[in-house]
């Protein structure tokens, strides 16, 4: 299908279009950008919002999704889907596929739900997972949820792709201190212990909230009055957002309007003061970056000798006649002099 169609088809809202244009973007085919392009010219019309869900692996993160889904499907909101997996060895496609998890949802015409492999971005989101946002947004869905792998610390990434990133715990993740160590501490707006009805669960809730206290001046606010310490009160509230710890069971779906109300004050939140408008901001400002920096990668590969001039060196980097540094930087010249031009 030529690009024009796809935008044809994007235009009266259909779903096989759209998903001719994630596929275009994912694999960054021919006319692609200009599908971006003209996506762009939609966003910020429709009172789209974005959420990031993270958290490590078996945290319930897809049940929780789908039981979001279903409560937004109930007040009548579209809901785009960015399911971000690991990728496959052998294909280079997703490897778990979130849509099978998300059975009760995925033939609802009002959801649409695509998974995406990481290809090795850092903290499993590529650029592209982004423009897949955008596309969702300017089709017109009113929720787009982006689900990430969720492993390391560099889950950072979500928190420029989303208004508002979630972060899903679960009880039995082992030592609560090392599960929210610093890296993913700070990318979450709100804290969510899934599966809160096994044992454990209300105290690692505790030492979540007693953990992202420490790190605001008032680590035992939430902490009952017989368990302080009388000679040092607590800290009053600060006027900034401070991240709620929720208790869910996602599988049954409790807590899960206590989760969406949630959200809904986040967003007010970002909404007063202009904060919703300069988080944006600095989300286009470091997409513009990452798409500059592909485009020079593209062209250092397709539109120079890097590759040539790289082999003709490599036997004396092997040797240890030269360093990787030496012949990078004679490379980088070469191109910067236009030697390393394709002619």
């Amino acid at each position: 299908m030529t690009t024009e169609r796809i935008l044809e088809g994007l235009a009266r809202r259909e779903p096989a279009a759209l998903a001719r244009a994630i596929t275009l973007v994912e694999n960054q085919r021919d006319g692609f950008e200009q599908v971006l392009s003209h996506a762009h010219g939609l966003l910020g019309r429709g009172g789209t919002r974005r959420v990031g869900i993270t958290g490590p692996p078996g945290a319930g993160k897809s049940t929780l999704t789908e039981a979001l889904i279903q409560r937004f499907r109930a007040q009548r909101l579209s809901v785009g889907v960015v399911a971000v997996d690991p990728t496959s060895p052998f294909t280079g496609g997703a490897l778990l596929g979130d849509r099978i998890r998300m059975e009760s949802v995925s033939l609802d015409p009002g959801v649409f739900i695509r998974s995406m492999a990481t290809r090795g971005a850092q903290g499993g989101l590529a650029t592209t997972t982004e423009e897949v946002a955008d596309l969702l947004e300017a089709f017109g869905f009113e929720r787009v949820l982006i689900e990430t792998v969720g492993v390391g610390q560099t889950e950072l990434d979500i928190a420029r792709s989303a208004e508002t990133t979630v972060l899903v715990l679960v009880p039995e993740s082992g030592d609560g201190i090392q599960a929210l160590k610093a890296g993913i501490m700070e990318i979450a707006d709100i804290y969510v212990v899934n599966k809160s009805d096994r044992p454990g669960a209300d105290k690692f809730r505790q030492e979540v909230e007693v953990m992202l206290g420490i790190r605001r001046g008032n680590a035992f606010r939430h902490v009952a009055p017989h368990h302080r310490r009388a000679e040092r009160p607590s800290a009053a509230p600060s006027d900034g957002w401070e991240p709620p710890v929720l208790g869910t069971v996602a599988s049954t779906g409790e807590g899960v309007d206590e989760l969406a109300a949630a959200l809904d004050r986040h967003y007010s939140y970002l909404q007063a003061g202009g904060r919703l408008a300069e988080r944006r901001r600095q989300r286009l400002a470091a997409r513009t970056r990452a798409v500059l920096e592909r485009s020079v990668r593209r062209w250092l590969l397709e539109g120079t000798r890097v590759e040539e001039l790289l082999a003709s060196r490599l036997d004396e980097v092997a040797d240890g006649r030269r360093s990787p540094y030496d012949v990078a930087a004679e490379i980088l010249d070469q191109v910067k002099a236009g030697g390393g031009a394709t002619r």
